[in-house]
């Protein structure tokens, strides 16, 4: 669990006094691995601050298709939590949990007002936002610019640093519907990877060996 001093730690460019404040009115949240943060259609009331584990923030289609947005690490947020939370309007983006996940809530009410008050709040937003639409921007590119195979290879990248693991317990059906493609094309993709030599193929989980971007 985290405890203060990982909050001090993770928003370290908070003032004292706005660090005791976060740690004060901040309800820590727990979440297991694929557990949902936030859903479509959900009223937004918090601000989302990850204090352990790795979020995966996407979009999904009527037909249950998922595109993948970014990832959330300790120490980051969700802007979109922000902006909902901020003009109280309902999320248009699934987040959920890759890993065991803690995150801390802060209520809508104090947005604006530490926004006024502490400069280096109002700066972490500005970041935050920042840092999101650079992420967005490069999923954008992948999808737009790159052919499925290049793809591929940054997704399972992304996840390798996500996770700071080589093991991605996934399926070729999850990654399928986050590349908007099909499994037997995925499969075909992986198993090329795997005679390369790039990868080792388990049962609902991909062990990287070794990959080149």
């Amino acid at each position: 669990m985290a405890t203060a001093s990982d909050t001090q730690r993770l928003f370290q460019q908070f003032e004292p006094e706005l660090l005791k404040k976060v740690q004060q009115v901040g309800a820590v949240r727990k979440f297991k691995a694929e557990e949902y943060l936030m859903q479509t259609g959900q009223q937004i009331r918090s601000a989302v601050l990850v204090l352990d584990g790795v979020v995966k923030v996407f979009r999904e289609d009527d037909d249950g298709n998922e595109v993948f947005m970014y990832n959330l690490h300790p120490g980051e947020a969700c802007a979109i939590s922000m902006t909902c939370a901020a003009r109280q309007l309902s999320s248009q983006i699934m987040a959920k949990a890759l890993v065991d996940t803690e995150v801390l809530v802060i209520p809508v009410e104090l947005m604006d007002e530490w926004a006024l008050k502490y400069r280096s709040w109002y700066q972490f937003v500005l970041e935050t936002y920042r840092a999101r639409f650079e992420e967005l921007l490069d999923t954008l590119d992948h999808i737009a610019f790159r052919n499925l195979d290049e793809r591929l290879l940054w997704y399972l990248k992304q996840h390798q640093k996500s996770l700071k693991s080589n093991f991605i317990k996934t399926s070729f059906t999850d990654i399928a519907l986050e590349l908007n493609s099909s499994r037997e094309v995925i499969s075909r993709l992986m198993k090329k990877l795997a005679e390369k030599g790039h990868v080792k193929l388990h049962k609902n989980e991909v062990e990287i060996l070794h990959l080149k971007m």
